[in-house]
């Protein structure tokens, strides 16, 4: 295999795994700790969730498609 291929095969591998490392260990250091003034309320149901996560942004990509080729003058052009 050729030397420079591997170089940077080894340090794209090291760039990755320092990144998800560095991630891993900082992301959770301050989840259980409050600051002064939070009210984190109740968690969502699963329907909720679904719904505001996956339902909401599907609806409104419809939307916004549909009211793309509606309003697209291209097609009208061609038919005439």
């Amino acid at each position: 295999m050729d030397k420079k291929l591997t170089k940077k095969a080894v340090r794209a591998g090291v760039v990755t795994a320092g990144t998800a490392l560095m991630l891993l260990m900082s992301s959770p250091a301050f989840a259980l700790t409050h600051d002064d003034g939070d009210d984190p309320g109740s968690g969502l149901s699963v329907i909720q969730t679904l719904g505001l996560f996956v339902a909401t942004p599907l609806v409104l990509f419809g939307i916004i498609a549909g009211l793309v080729m509606a309003t697209d003058k291209s097609r009208k052009q061609q038919r005439g």
